[in-house]
């Protein structure tokens, strides 16, 4: 499928079927965390990329064949950012239509500010907007938006979809070491959040392989700090491998994956034995990973798979 992928495991929803509206990382800004890697395609202006109709049709195909009980949630979530895209609210109000399922939006609210989004993602049960920094300097260092985007309108319209939203707001800092974990950046942030008044807050760390290099997890004692202090639950260990994928072609679906949840050696292996068999674990494995763009790479003592763009050779 082209848009629908999982289910894939999620440290924060459990089963998640996901819909992405989006091409391969489109977003506006290019975190320096980022687990796909650097954004390809730097925009910030919303577009049709897919007619709506489309991503609906892959939705209802997968709900037909597994049914509601093979997931807990949908989740909107880009290979970039979900809210570049437009109307939003034509898949929420198709997927409504499918299932009784909380509907989830994971984005990183930069694009709140502006009237029409607000409008368009009213009709999510949970929005989950993302807040690194707490200032223009540590914004441009961490998240790196696109060049008319700033902070101050940025963190406003946060604060303000968060008043008037009916929903839930569940939002997510990505604590990263000597980038926002000392104790003055997160008394900044913790500021910040009250302003905001979540009706949860989650710590999460770089688990997977980062787009920039010196790109690390802080330590534990600042994490437990951070949780205390930000009163947030903290997910930085791995989610437990339990993948699923409607494929046929076990290639396909380990890709479908990677594009937008990079994959531990070990749940890769897990994953193509539990839904395919030795043979597409072989298969896999004796790719010639650049003509399919996977990226194998390390990072703290793991290996990981994931999907890149690579440039062509001129």
């Amino acid at each position: 499928m082209k848009h629908v992928y999982g289910v894939v495991p999620s440290r924060r929803l459990g089963r998640s079927l996901g819909i992405c509206p989006i091409p391969f990382k489109t977003c506006n800004y290019s975190c320096i965390y980022c687990q796909l890697g650097r954004t390809t395609r730097m925009t910030n202006s919303r577009s049709a990329f897919y007619p709506p109709e489309e991503i609906i049709k892959e939705a209802e195909d997968f709900v037909k064949k597994y049914g509601e009980k093979s997931f807990d949630v949908i989740t909107v979530v880009g290979e970039g950012e979900p809210t570049l895209y437009t109307p939003i609210d034509k898949i929420t109000d198709g997927i409504r239509r499918l299932t009784r399922k909380p509907l989830v939006l994971i984005t990183n609210g930069s694009l709140l500010y502006n009237g029409s989004v607000r409008k368009e993602v009213s009709g999510f049960d949970i929005v989950m907007p993302t807040l690194d920094a707490w200032d223009e300097e540590s914004f441009k260092k961490i998240n790196r938006p696109f060049r008319e985007l700033s902070y101050k309108e940025v963190f406003r319209g946060i604060v303000d979809f968060s008043r008037k939203f009916n929903g839930e707001i569940w939002l997510e800092v990505m604590l990263i070491k000597d980038y926002n974990d000392s104790i003055e950046a997160l008394r900044s942030l913790k500021g910040r959040i009250e302003m905001i008044s979540p009706e949860r807050v989650y710590i999460n760390v770089p688990v997977r392989p980062p787009a920039e290099k010196g790109v690390e997890i802080p330590e534990k004692s600042r994490i437990e700090y951070a949780r205390k202090l930000l009163s947030a639950m903290s997910i930085e260990n791995l989610s437990v491998s339990n993948f699923l994928s409607s494929e046929n072609d076990a290639i396909k679906a380990v890709i479908e994956i990677i594009k937008r949840h990079p994959m531990s050696e070990n749940d890769l292996k897990e994953f193509l034995l539990s839904e395919y068999d030795e043979k597409a674990l072989e298969r896999f494995f004796s790719l010639e990973s650049e003509k399919h763009n996977i990226e194998r790479c390390s990072y703290h003592g793991k290996v990981f798979y994931r999907y890149i763009q690579r440039r062509e050779k001129r």
